[in-house]
């Protein structure tokens, strides 16, 4: 658990690194997005290569899309939020984290390599068998995987319904505040709820209208294996990757979520993967 005096050199760390990402924030754009070497003015950094596999990498899940939102979905942030959060995970902890991060399906038997996956948008996501006999092998083998960014009681349901195809002798239940995940690295005394950057400068308020059932309250729950162990944290009615996305955009919101909420519980949640 870090001191007051650590928390106060991660708020000062990032607000500095707001003044050079705010130069890079101008740069986007789609079809800049789709090149493998965008970076979006994020730095690379040395990693040692004869070490990979024993590297960090933030890996993303592709998967089809049907329905619902925006298509394909799973690409929602995709790469900023991977790119800056890769880079505060490597300046801020002690993990040796790789510069570019990296996107795979399920079925890709790479995944194996990876002990920490994100999903995002879930609310549309379409699964076949063996997208999910792959979740499920990947999850009881000691991977976990973090599901972020959807709202509303339809989506919900929809990963329910993948969830319950792919553990169907485990139950989704609530995680308590008091569970490690919220002060394993940083002491969190709330469910964070982080909205969209657009939506919080038009509304002023942490939820997102336009979807069905209360939208106002957090939910995170887990599936946990038969030794307690979280093998997929889903973040609902919340948007973690926004608040990585869009540092340099915008200083309140990145005082006031990214800072605060987004980056320490994004941190919490990948030692929490890897050191469980």
């Amino acid at each position: 658990m870090l001191t007051r005096s650590w928390k106060t050199i991660l708020i000062l760390g990032l607000l500095i690194g707001l003044t050079s990402s705010a130069v890079w924030a101008v740069q986007r754009g789609w079809g800049r997005r789709r090149d493998p070497n965008y970076r979006a003015g994020v730095p690379v950094w040395e990693h040692d290569r004869a070490f990979e596999q024993d590297t960090f990498r933030f890996a993303r899940v592709i998967y089809r899309s049907s329905g619902w939102g925006r298509s394909p979905g799973w690409d929602t942030d995709y790469p900023d939020s991977d790119l800056n959060f890769s880079l505060r995970l490597q300046q801020l902890t002690s993990l040796k984290v790789h510069p570019y991060p990296i996107q795979l399906e399920l079925t890709d038997p790479k995944i194996f390599d990876y002990p920490f996956l994100y999903m995002i948008e879930v609310g549309g996501m379409v699964l076949d068998q063996r997208e999910i006999d792959a979740m499920r092998r990947y999850c009881l083998n000691g991977g976990f995987i973090m599901i972020d960014d959807f709202w509303g009681d339809s989506a919900l349901d929809n990963c329910l319904y993948f969830m319950s195809r792919a553990f169907p002798e485990f139950k989704v239940e609530d995680v308590p505040l008091e569970h490690e995940i919220f002060h394993c690295v940083y002491q969190l005394d709330e469910k964070p709820q982080i909205p969209s950057m657009h939506h919080w400068q038009r509304s002023g308020v942490t939820w997102e209208w336009g979807h069905d059932g209360d939208v106002e309250t957090p939910h995170y729950l887990s599936v946990s294996d038969s030794a307690g162990r979280i093998m997929v944290l889903i973040c609902h009615n919340t948007d973690l990757g926004d608040g990585w996305e869009r540092e340099g955009e915008d200083r309140q919101y990145f005082e006031q979520f990214a800072v605060k909420k987004s980056y320490p519980l994004g941190i919490n949640i990948v030692t929490y993967a890897m050191t469980h």
